[in-house]
């Protein structure tokens, strides 16, 4: 959260996630995509939360951006963004399976195809 000069961060991290270890959501990984609901925030949120809430207000990010950005372990991210979601303050979506993503060869010779359409 907030940094000292060294870079070491001044509240532990254990502590950002109340003392909790373990996500609600086992399932949100590195790369799932958070995205900001547009639910009204309720009171006493803890200032962590509100922190990644005001990141994801910007637009979406994955879980491993957003704990870069927080300058918090992954871990307690996961945390965080779990309540969050918990909450319907957040979505969590999974990431795209390898095999359903593009194969960048195929998208290679589709461009290459249509260059040399265009010059016929």
């Amino acid at each position: 959260m907030t940094g000292r000069r060294g870079g070491r961060p001044l509240v532990p991290a254990y502590l950002s996630t109340g003392g909790v270890a373990r996500p609600s959501r086992p399932h949100l990984e590195r790369l799932t995509v958070l995205t900001r609901d547009g639910a009204p925030l309720p009171a006493g949120l803890p200032a962590a939360e509100l922190a990644l809430l005001e990141l994801l207000s910007g637009g979406a990010l994955t879980v491993v951006e957003a704990a870069a950005l927080l300058r918090l372990p992954f871990s307690a991210v996961r945390v965080l963004a779990a309540d969050l979601v918990d909450l319907g303050l957040v979505r969590a979506r999974e990431p795209i399976p390898p095999a359903e993503r593009f194969d960048p060869d195929l998208l290679k010779r589709v461009a290459d195809g249509l260059r040399a359409l265009k010059h016929q």
